[in-house]
């Protein structure tokens, strides 16, 4: 049988590659909800190519323009963030991809989980924010969680087959950005322009520039601190800039085993949707003396400090990782906008850490408020 999809935010650029996964095998897989926040263009292009049950925009004030086009079909069509949470009970629904980026991901994936459904989770911020409240009711509901992110992807597909044996140590493998080996000094006058260059990955601004400044792996590492419930000591990052060792996990007894392939994030997208099975593609395929020469050096915690502030959030636990993400959002927000330096985004978040208010045992009601209020602290520093 096919296996019935529910894609939040389909209009991105994780959303858009699972599609294309979907188009590739049509035996496999049937969307049956189409989820995004304001491209309403390009949402009514995805429902009447792949016929949808039902499609949500978050913005309402796209909802006409939205159901004038697509009522003809018989596709449903919704507007509203409470839609949204609501859609994801839906009865023909056997996994939902959250591939939103930021805080946005969080409630949509949690009511999925109370809906008991699978979930592919590409929206990191969720389980950075609030992994511990995310995975206890993913445990109490019985849902599996599998990770898209191609690191922890990577963990995931070499850890496989062998969930009994315990891990020792996870490497999660980072590209170094555009900026790899550059000095404080010549990162002041850092460009949007220059940042948006990924030397390896094509995705979406927000997480650019989050690579650039590494605090994309900095959320990657609090993120696999809450997906395979492992030990702060256990995850250490390595820059590996060839991007073609995805991760690394090593075994007690000190044997380690990696995921390699080239930078294509279909690759994980597609292994999560189809778990436990491993579909046949055309993608393109490695070629090890096109890599003769596979490199790996220590992280620079003093030039990009973001991830430095990540482990220290990860250190502190209760809402200091919601703190920090919610305080990042914004920066990186203002940097785009050309409205803060490269430099002073670190700046920003480590004053907002330290002033923000601090919650040893959130609930949710706490991470919706802390994040409202790292917001607001963060906007004062910088507006």
């Amino acid at each position: 049988m096919k296996k019935r999809i529910a894609i939040v935010g389909s209009t991105g650029s994780i959303g858009t590659q699972a599609l294309d996964v979907v188009s590739a095998h049509p035996d496999q897989f049937e969307v049956t909800v189409l989820i995004a926040g304001n491209n309403v263009t390009l949402l009514k292009e995805q429902a009447l190519k792949f016929k949808p049950d039902s499609v949500v925009i978050a913005n309402e004030d796209h909802y006409k323009e939205l159901n004038d086009a697509l009522f003809s079909e018989g596709i449903k069509v919704y507007a509203g963030n409470e839609a949204i949470e609501q859609i994801m009970s839906h009865g023909d629904v056997d996994i939902v991809l959250t591939a939103t980026v930021g805080f946005s991901g969080l409630k949509p994936t949690l009511a999925a989980i109370e809906a008991g459904k699978t979930i592919a989770l590409a929206n990191k911020e969720t389980m950075v924010v609030a992994g511990d409240l995310v995975t206890k009711r993913a445990r109490a509901k019985g849902v599996n969680i599998l990770p898209v992110d191609s690191e922890h992807s990577a963990i995931f597909q070499s850890w496989t087959g062998e969930f009994d044996n315990p891990l020792e140590k996870i490497y999660l493998t980072a590209s170094g950005g555009p900026f790899r080996g550059r000095t404080r000094a010549e990162m002041e006058k850092v460009t949007r322009a220059q940042a948006l260059k990924h030397p390896n990955w094509d995705m979406g601004a927000k997480i650019t520039i989050d690579s650039a400044s590494m605090m994309n792996k900095g959320l990657e590492v609090i993120e696999a601190y809450w997906l395979f419930g492992l030990k702060k000591e256990q995850i250490d990052v390595i820059v590996h800039p060839q991007s073609i060792i995805h991760s690394i996990i090593q075994f007690h007894d000190g044997s380690m085993k990696a995921q390699m392939g080239l930078p294509d994030m279909k690759l994980p997208i597609q292994y999560a949707m189809a778990y436990p099975k491993r579909l046949k593609n055309d993608f393109k395929r490695f070629n090890f003396l096109d890599y003769p020469s596979l490199t790996f050096e220590k992280p620079d915690l003093e030039v990009f400090r973001n991830l430095q502030l990540a482990y220290d959030a990860m250190d502190k636990g209760g809402n200091m990782a919601c703190i920090l993400n919610a305080s990042n959002e914004v920066v990186v927000d203002a940097f785009l906008k050309d409205k803060i330096g490269f430099l002073a985004m670190s700046d920003a978040i480590e004053k907002v850490m330290s002033s923000a208010s601090f919650i040893k045992n959130p609930g949710l009601e706490d991470y919706l408020e802390s994040d409202k209020e790292a917001r607001r602290l963060t906007e004062e520093l910088i507006y």
